[in-house]
Parts: C-alpha cells; structure tokens; sequence
C-alpha cells in the first residue's frame, strides 16, 4: 500500500516545499529555498486585488536576521526605512522610583569585523512585507498561491497531499506550517501545545520623542511588567507598555490626548515627552510551545512552533531562526544526494530548533518573572544582575552576541551569513 501510494505521489508533479503563510518567515524561507534550487509552492491567504489595512507595527530585527535579509536580497531595500539599534539600556523601577539605567552593551561589544554593524535594526512591517513581496514575485523558482486557504492534508509516503479550500489540490515532499500562532498545520498534524496565559496585555504606540534617542532602546521594569521605548527614523520610538488584562485594550480606545497624559504622567521621567503618532493598538500577552515542530512531511516555524514572550523583541527573531536552520539543513540534504522531507532532514531541524527555541522561551519567561514585581528578596538579584551585565566586559560581549543572534553554534547560520 505505501509502495503504489509512493508510486502515485512521485508520478504527479510535485513541490518540494510548500509553505502556507507569507508573513516574514514564510516568505523569507521560500526566497532561501527558492534561491537554492529547490522548486517552492507559497500559500498565501492575501488577496493581491485588495489593499490590505494598514500595519502599524514595528520590529525590531537583530544582526543575524538582517543578515539572513541580506542574504536572500532583500535587507538593502529596508535600509531607509530602517533605524540602527546601537545598544539597549535597562532600569529597575519600583512602585514610584526609577533608578539608574545600566548600559547592558552597545554594539561596539559586538566585536563585529565592521565596526559600523549595529545590534540589529527596527523596522516597519508594512515595507518589511513589501519587499518580500516584491522578491516573491521575482523569483522564478516559487510558485505563488493566493488568495488560498488551507483545507486539510494527507500524508502519504514520499509526500504531502494539500487540499485547499477553493479545491486546489497540491502536493509537496514538506509542508512547512508559517501560519501563525493557531496554525491549520499544527492542527492538522495533531501536534498539541502547552504554555500559559499571563494575564497581561501589551500596549503599543508609536511616538515622537522629545529628546534624540541615539539608536538605543530602553527598557524599564516596573511591578507590573516592562515599559520599552525601541528607537525609530527621525527620533521617533515604538514603545510598548506590559499592563494588566483589560488595562492595554482600554488604554487603546481611549482619545489619543487622553492616553498621551496617561503615558506621560507614568513614564515622561523616564522616556521624555512624548506624542503618538497614528493609532495605538494592544495585544494579549501568551506562552506558547508546540509540543513537536515536526510530523512526517511538515515542519513548523516561528509562531506556529512557539509564541514567545516579546520581551527583548526576540519573538520575529526567533522565527528567522528557525527559518536559517531549515535552508542550511535542506542545503546539506541535497548537498549529500538526501530526500527533502525526510525523517533524518526532520530529525535535523527539530535537534537544530527545539532546545533553542523552548529555552530561548522559557529564559524570557523568567526574567519577564524575577522583574516584573516590587518584592524586597528579588530586589537584590535585579540590582546585581543589571549591575554584572553592565560592568562585567566578558558578560556584555555575551549578551550581545546572544541578543542580536551571531553567537556560533546556536542559530546554525545565522552567525555566519
């Protein structure tokens, strides 16, 4: 039965990788595999007729994912619309106390061989996406499919059977879930997940500054969660506020005066004056880890494997991640004559992927715990951990690599691109 259902499968033309979704990951992990020879089909729910709404948010994307950018053509069309991050600074905040910032590094603890190579760079998703749009279509080895809805699938030996809601039936060596948090793949795989619900919500806004911000985020922890100002074009700052349930989403809908006095009654010591620009937005604040991130013939990335803490801006990060490791194993697959989709290609990515990305989310999960209170016994932790990240060379130049994704042995290629 596996041998006529192999037959029919390797009869029919098929993909070797179809992705379904189109956001940053999806779309940067078919420019890599396109870009390597493999022939890749795109499921992408957009309509391409319709102008879709626009998209406030920010990112802010560490040095090894813009180098993953670079890499398949696409970082240099960011670099206008892009601001440098050139170090991040953190202060333990009590209930009415805001204390001195420690300079946890800056990008000279990179040890880059360009000096000028910043931490990382905060970027706009509207042009992000854009760009990777315009590669999608110029890319002659990707086949794109939209507007297109995941139906169900059927594994079968040597491939993937997709069926899509319009009735279009494809089929792929591996279906790659990009599909966000509440993934149709994931689902259809029968992988379950596990995590926590925080009970927060995350307020956010972009703001004119009234002092120049010289490229450096801010961050500061306050009983109730983090405040973070993250640098943008012209002196401006996405920020991002940790509130209670129901608090972020009031905050939100509230006239925008009113909700620039609140901010600034709060924090103007803190970050200076500040004015929002365009609308403020909110969005709940959840832990969630994919039990596997692969099943036979699939494979997941970014939130479809794990939906992180945002703390440190490491959640699109981690996703990139997961996309540099999944070309460099396929790269190596063809490179030793093996099958795309394999059980041992599988077995790669999920021994490449699964201890970085659950620890990376359990590590912020931790910190988001020990500072995001005002109790006199984890005081003195915070205080001798900012102060050792801040003064301790070896730490910062740690800290760094870490943060911006070029540490070796962690994020497979990413270090190196």
């Amino acid at each position: 039965m596996q041998l006529n259902s192999y037959v029919a499968c390797m009869s029919e033309q098929i993909f070797d990788v179809a992705i379904l979704g189109a956001g940053p990951t999806g779309a940067s992990l078919a420019l890599g595999l396109a870009q390597a020879g493999l022939d890749v089909a795109v499921i992408d729910a957009r309509d391409p007729a319709v102008k879709p709404p626009k998209d406030g948010r920010n990112f802010a994307i560490v040095t090894g994912s813009w180098r993953l950018l670079d890499s398949i053509g696409v970082a240099a069309k960011l670099a206008e619309t892009s601001q440098p991050l050139n170090g991040l600074e953190a202060t333990d905040g009590g209930t009415h106390y805001f204390g001195q910032p420690s300079v946890l590094f800056t990008k000279d603890d990179l040890e880059s061989v360009n000096p000028d190579e910043p931490l990382g760079h905060m970027t706009m998703a509207e042009p992000l996406q854009a760009a990777l749009d315009a590669a999608l279509k110029d890319e002659c080895g990707i086949h794109w499919f939209a507007p297109e809805r995941f139906d169900r699938m059927n594994v079968q030996a040597g491939c993937a059977d997709i069926q899509l809601e319009s009735g279009r039936r494809l089929r792929a060596r591996l279906l790659v879930g990009a599909d966000g948090m509440n993934s149709p793949v994931r689902q259809a795989a029968g992988i379950s997940t596990e995590g926590r619900d925080y009970g927060k919500s995350v307020f956010t806004a972009n703001v004119s500054l009234s002092a120049p911000h010289e490229g450096i985020a801010r961050q500061l922890f306050t009983p109730e969660g983090p405040f973070a100002t993250l640098p943008l074009v012209g002196d401006r700052a996405n920020l991002a506020w940790y509130m209670k349930r129901g608090a972020a989403e009031t905050l939100a809908k509230m006239p925008t005066d009113d909700a620039e006095a609140e901010l600034n009654q709060r924090f103007a010591d803190f970050a200076g004056e500040m004015k929002i620009e365009g609308k403020a937005g909110s969005y709940p604040l959840i832990l969630q880890l994919a039990t596997a991130i692969t099943a036979p013939r699939i494979a997941l990335i970014g939130d479809a494997a794990r939906r992180v803490n945002p703390l440190a801006g490491q959640g699109l990060n981690q996703g990139f991640r997961d996309v540099a490791v999944l070309i460099e194993i396929a790269q190596d697959t063809l490179r030793v004559g093996g099958e795309i989709g394999s059980p041992q290609m599988l077995e790669d990515y999920s021994a490449a992927r699964n201890f970085d990305g659950a620890g990376t989310a359990l590590a912020l999960d931790a910190i988001d715990r020990l500072f995001s209170n005002d109790s006199m016994l984890t005081k003195p932790v915070r205080t001798f951990g900012l102060l050792a990240a801040s003064k301790f060379s070896p730490l910062r130049r740690f800290l760094a690599r870490k943060a911006s994704a070029t540490e070796a042995g962690v994020a497979g290629p990413m270090s190196d691109w």
